[in-house]
């Protein structure tokens, strides 16, 4: 029995499925996850020695890799003066200021811990800002496990084939409204008939959870017009996408500004931090200054606050997001240019530093068509890269992401490893 094997056995006598996150679990794929001892750049290495090129990337917040040196010295230098405070901090102050620079569409913004806090709270602001109930979010679009939003979500979600939740009462659902990603004749038919009820909009401007989905110019327009018209609030969810997919995120590409944000991931550097922001006169409503309660007892974690200084501080570099959008490409391109030369119904997108890989023959413009991908061959793929050392997320319905440490070199050995598996499929 491996390593990993006997890591797994024990973690489920006191873990729920030996796993503190459903989707490590390899429920979808099969087979034993693998339990990381470290990671180095583009690499991790698993409890049996072995070591892996990374396209996972603790889900999306190392854009700079594994334990990048900017990093850990700042993460050290803050943890040498205490782990927290309960109390206010000058790094707080300094980490607002940047993505409220960085970011034209914040002019305040409040830190949580995570990105269910920031779309849970976001959600609560826009509701108690229009005094409305109504909720939009699109299908498969996760934006949390806050209840109100685990209705036909993505992620984990669909990873298992489970689109809503067991202990979600039917009436905190009611008001949520589930609409197809990208269909504008759904959405202008659901402010038509409810457009006085509904207080925001929840969207994955780039989908990431039902893989990768890019939101069409005209989705994007009629979400801005459709809100404005009828006075409900724009929540641009870009936990995943924010300062993922460009310097100033998924927003910045599409030329919106929202009324709120949603950042996490990135924002962290690999620590739990989050955060949601936008309107000053939104964000007035918040307590202390207004009715809307949001609270948290680690929110602005010194620790964490640094590790999102530097790493956002690093990707200002000239070029970073050139040259990193530019290596996400040469993977996908090479990927499917392997792919249609073997003859398999493949297809490849990406944006940024994210990708997404599908088993069908046209990427997939909303959840649908994302199940219709055969997630059979996506799990023999998975497997058979995983034994030649690349490690992708493990289900057919996640995003993947390249960092800035992936150098020329991963990037064409992650090409020859998939030559060799797709010329036996």
């Amino acid at each position: 029995m491996s390593r990993n094997e006997q890591l797994f056995e024990r973690a489920q006598r006191h873990i729920p499925g030996g796993v503190n996150s459903p989707v490590r679990a390899f429920g979808a794929v099969g087979g034993t996850p693998r339990f990381f001892t470290r990671g180095e750049g583009a690499y991790v290495w698993d409890a049996d020695g072995k070591r892996y090129i990374d396209y996972v990337g603790s889900w999306g917040p190392l854009i700079l890799g594994h334990a990048h040196p900017a990093v850990i010295d700042a993460v050290e230098r803050a943890a040498r003066n205490g782990l927290s405070f309960g109390a206010p901090t000058e790094a707080e102050i300094d980490l607002a200021d940047l993505l409220c620079e960085l970011l034209p569409s914040m002019q305040q913004l409040r830190l949580v811990s995570s990105g269910t806090e920031a779309t849970m709270s976001a959600i609560r602001l826009a509701r108690g800002f229009t005094g409305r109930n109504k909720l939009i979010k699109f299908e498969g679009c996760y934006h949390g496990h806050a209840d109100s939003l685990l209705v036909k979500a993505g992620s984990g979600l669909l990873t298992f084939g489970n689109p809503s939740s067991a202990g979600v009462p039917a009436a905190v659902a009611a008001d949520t409204i589930v609409l197809s990603y990208n269909d504008v004749a759904a959405l202008e038919q659901a402010f038509a008939e409810q457009g006085n009820d509904i207080a925001a909009i929840i969207v994955e401007p780039v989908a990431g959870n039902m893989n990768l989905i890019e939101a069409s110019p005209e989705f994007i327009a009629a979400m801005r017009k459709l809100t404005q018209d009828h006075g409900a609030l724009l929540i641009y969810d870009e936990v995943m996408t924010g300062f993922r997919v460009g310097m100033q995120c998924a927003q910045g590409l599409h030329g919106i500004t929202p009324d709120l944000t949603c950042l996490g991931k990135v924002v962290g550097g690999g620590m739990p931090l989050a955060a949601f922001g936008g309107r000053a006169d939104v964000m007035a409503k918040l307590a202390p200054l207004g009715p809307v309660y949001q609270a948290g007892t680690l929110s602005g974690n010194p620790v964490a606050v640094a590790a999102g200084l530097a790493t956002l501080n690093a990707i200002r570099n000239p070029g970073f997001f050139d040259t990193l959008s530019t290596n996400t490409r040469y993977l996908t391109d090479g990927l499917r240019a392997l792919a249609t030369s073997s003859g398999i119904p493949f297809s490849a997108q990406a944006v940024g530093g994210m990708f997404g890989i599908y088993f069908s023959a046209n990427a997939p413009q909303n959840y649908q068509q994302a199940m219709q991908s055969d997630r059979e061959h996506f799990n023999r793929f998975f497997h058979a890269m995983l034994d030649q050392g690349i490690y992708l997320a493990p289900s057919a319905f996640e995003a993947g992401f390249v960092s800035a440490a992936h150098t020329e070199s991963d990037l064409k050995a992650t090409i020859a490893a998939a030559q060799s598996v797709f010329s036996v499929s």
